[in-house]
């Protein structure tokens, strides 16, 4: 299991082919990432995103365990960025391998769905000289119901 919370970018390819190398005893590796999107109506220029070292490290490490132990994995990679990002900056990568691929998908999801409605990370977007902070939505919060 491998948690990163850094502010540097991050190379996609090298981390899923990294993390999928030499799995001769899992059948399934899932990955997701995820990308600082832009609406056309916000008009994003940034987005900062903030977070306590240590604090946000044990969170996702007791999350991440918790996938392992519930879905049986083999492995689970998560890699967070914080910093100023961009539209189209990576943010964020979550990586499964397990035997059969329903429980690496659905790890998947559960990590996702954690990561998006209670990791302890904090959003504020940068849009036309004014900023804010970005509030809970209740479909992340429902979406986590269902685990």
């Amino acid at each position: 299991m491998r948690i990163v919370v850094q502010q540097a970018p991050f190379d996609l390819g090298a981390e899923a082919n990294a993390f999928a190398a030499g799995r001769r005893d899992m059948g399934a590796v899932v990955t997701f990432t995820g990308i600082v999107r832009d609406l056309a109506s916000a008009d994003l220029d940034a987005m900062e995103i903030e977070h306590y070292p240590g604090m946000t490290e044990a969170a996702l490490t007791e999350i991440a365990t918790e996938a392992r132990d519930r879905w049986s994995l083999g492995d689970v990679l998560v890699i967070h960025r914080f910093g100023r990002l961009c539209p189209g900056d990576l943010i964020m990568m979550v990586a499964t391998a397990a035997p059969h691929r329903r429980d690496a998908f659905e790890a998947a999801e559960f990590l996702m769905d954690y990561l998006k409605s209670r990791a302890p990370f904090w959003k504020k977007e940068h849009s036309g000289g004014a900023s804010g902070w970005v509030a809970a939505k209740d479909e992340d919060e429902d979406a986590l119901t269902r685990w």
